[in-house]
């Protein structure tokens, strides 16, 4: 039997389309369908059933799926006791939200070229849904992201929450310590309408019985950093994204009485049989960013 027909049908059961499996895979989608066609074929029953629009296995289909992921994983466990090693490139398609690129991601990567130098490496920076969806779909291997994905064969591992802080500039915004009721006369910047940050903002104001004067919804922590420099208000950033940008942007974290909902953050990767490698990926993103959350803190201006 020939496993790259078995892991062809692998991938195309879990991302439920030839089409995704064939861009996993990086493959022509009439070469799956080929692939597909002669397991078939060899097994002398239908995998796929092809009377409906929508994706769905038959019978036999759901049966062999457990197969195929037992045999893919023998061939995994074969190898990687025989000594066999991958010389060649390994594409790894990684998905980040804004607050995990500028706080921890760019050194994190910088590490993990020298622990897996045979990566080739697909960076790609999207609010939440759109990497949950991507992952869903087969499109990113390995997302970091606010909430875990729900999709069937995927597995979720939480980070170490992010600390959020306001933070403004040290000139305007040089109080000794600022009540709640008094950023609530400020103008606020916060991620985009409907993003984690941005709730957690308007519920911390409401359960103090509070109205914001202006909260500006910006997709781009570099945007409100600017922002912030130039006077324009306040903005409700993770603390370590604001720690690595402060050397180039006049920051202050400003003291306040309430505090703020830290990010939850969660590693999403799908399940691969035939490889460890997202599972080591993974495993050394969790340790980076439990060192760098653990890591002595630069000095701020007005930094607690």
């Amino acid at each position: 039997m020939n496993l790259r027909f078995v892991e062809a049908f692998y991938w195309v059961a879990s991302l439920k389309s030839i089409s995704r499996a064939a861009e996993k895979l990086f493959l022509t989608q009439s070469a799956m369908s080929s692939r597909i066609a002669k397991l078939e074929e060899e097994l002398g029953v239908l995998l796929l059933d092809r009377s409906d629009k929508q994706f769905k296995l038959t019978a036999a289909g759901a049966r062999f799926l457990m197969h195929a992921n037992k045999l893919l994983e023998l061939q995994r466990d074969a190898k990687a006791e025989m000594g066999s090693g991958e010389s060649a490139a390994i594409s790894l398609r990684i998905g980040a939200i804004e607050s995990v690129l500028h706080s921890w991601l760019i050194p994190w990567l910088e590490q993990l070229r020298l622990e897996q130098p045979c990566l080739e490496l697909e960076l790609t920076v999207e609010t939440t849904p759109i990497l949950n969806d991507q992952i869903q779909r087969g499109t990113v291997d390995l997302a970091f992201a606010v909430l875990p994905s729900s999709a069937d064969g995927v597995r979720n591992q939480a980070l170490t929450p992010m600390d959020m802080a306001f933070v403004g500039h040290p000139e305007r915004h040089a109080k000794k310590k600022y009540r709640l009721e008094d950023l609530a006369d400020l103008e606020l910047l916060t991620f985009q309408k409907g993003s984690q940050p941005n709730l957690t903002l308007l519920d911390l104001f409401r359960q103090h019985r509070l109205q914001p004067k202006k909260v500006h919804a910006i997709s781009s922590i570099s945007a409100m950093v600017q922002l912030v420099q130039g006077g324009f208000g306040v903005a409700l950033l993770p603390v370590a994204a604001v720690e690595r940008l402060s050397g180039f942007a006049s920051l202050r974290i400003l003291p306040c009485d309430v505090a703020v909902q830290s990010l939850p953050i969660h590693a999403s990767y799908r399940a691969d049989p035939t490889s460890n490698l997202l599972e080591t990926v993974v495993q050394s993103a969790l340790m980076f960013a439990e060192g760098a959350y653990h890591a002595p803190k630069k000095s701020m201006k007005g930094k607690p």
